[in-house]
């Protein structure tokens, strides 16, 4: 493994969305990842991308052997990251308070939709229940619309799995001085409103309106919203500095005239309006070529497909290709350890004998871990 988390070893119970996600990401940055999984449930697959990156240990952790195993292996770890509702890690015999007596100083992080108490702790839900609760979701989509789910990025990845990486990283940081290790807990209700900070204070200045497509980034703004393009593709319009917008008029062959008060949201239907026409009048491609090399904030709108071929991401290496499965790079960078993709997304169990062995398990100890049934 490359990366600045080289040498800290992660376990990962094994769950879905987020906690996986989490995992991925430390293990993108150089941590040695271990996926406990359970034995039974449908096969792993090599193009399952979030799972890439660390070795697959499958065990039945209802029996106490098991049990006892992850135990020792939580003490050589640095972290553990589990996505189960409230008490069942307790109830499996790994709570904290357990791993932490057998290893004060690993990180112990947790990942829920809800958090580790209040009323709504033990209630089952997905990213777009916990992002209706914190404001996010009613502010998305169009007006006279219902809201418009963002895919599962806001709860389940941007509030939860990469809230938690973050969370485990700075408590990591803090054993450094402490040597203590300590519970992170990573609800996605709580990083979903994190990320509306900005929106929040915007609301408490006056400058953010209740209800959707009313704002200046919600795609109310003539300046900062979709078009459809004569082909049927779409461009992305986001020059909301008077320069840029300036700029992106004079391509488009428009007269600034005609959008005479432009932050003022009264002009702001009939200003999308000749927008909307100007930009039905070209295809995608040609508008594309149009602002090339300019500041005028205009871009296609892409693909999953196109994407990976684009020009700038390629050049960046931004997608890469292992597997059969397109799939975006490590990121952020790093310039002295640089982060790369590890091993590829494992098959379950696919690296138990030699995992258990590394970790001092005699033969006998691996072959009865790992016996069927």
């Amino acid at each position: 493994m490359t990366g600045p988390l080289r040498g800290i070893t992660v376990l990962e119970i094994a769950g879905i969305g987020p906690g996986p996600f989490c995992a991925m990401i430390l293990a993108d940055l150089g941590a040695s990842v271990i996926r406990v999984e359970r034995p039974d449930g449908p096969p792993a697959s090599r193009q399952d991308v979030s799972l890439r990156g660390r070795r697959s240990l499958a065990l039945d952790l209802k029996r106490p052997d098991a049990v006892a195993a992850v135990l020792r292996l939580c003490e050589t770890a640095d972290a553990l990251v589990e996505g189960f509702r409230p008490g069942v890690m307790e109830r499996l015999g790994l709570g904290p308070d357990i791993v932490s007596a057998r290893n004060p100083r690993l990180v112990y992080g947790r990942m829920t939709g809800w958090g580790q108490h209040g009323p709504m702790a033990q209630q089952a839900g997905h990213d777009i229940n916990y992002i209706a609760l914190t404001g996010a979701l009613h502010a998305m989509g169009r007006e006279g619309a219902p809201p418009a789910p963002p895919l599962n990025l806001v709860g389940d990845y941007g509030g939860g799995g990469m809230l938690l990486a973050m969370g485990i990283l700075a408590a990591l940081v803090e054993r450094g001085t402490s040597g203590r290790g300590q519970v992170v807990d990573a609800a996605m209700v709580d990083g979903a409103a994190l990320l509306m900070a900005p929106i929040y204070g915007m609301m408490a200045r006056g400058r953010w309106q209740a209800g959707r497509a009313r704002n200046l980034l919600d795609g109310a703004a003539p300046f900062y919203d979709s078009y459809a393009c004569a082909c049927g593709g779409f461009v992305a319009v986001g020059p909301i500095e008077p320069a840029f917008f300036t700029r992106m008029l004079e391509i488009m062959g428009l007269d600034e005239a005609e959008f005479a008060g432009r932050m003022d949201p009264a002009h702001w239907p009939a200003q999308k309006a000749r927008l909307a026409a100007a930009f039905a009048g070209r295809t995608r491609d040609e508008w594309t070529a149009a602002f090339a090399d300019s500041d005028a904030c205009v871009s296609p709108v892409l693909s999953m497909a196109e994407a990976p071929h684009d020009p700038h991401l390629a050049a960046r290496g931004t997608f890469l290709e292992r597997e059969g499965a397109i799939q975006p790079a490590p990121a952020p960078r790093f310039s002295r350890t640089p982060a790369a993709l590890g091993l590829p997304p494992p098959l379950k169990g696919e690296h138990g004998a030699d995992i258990l062995r590394e970790a001092g398990f005699d033969g006998a100890e691996v072959e009865s871990l790992l016996r069927p049934g």
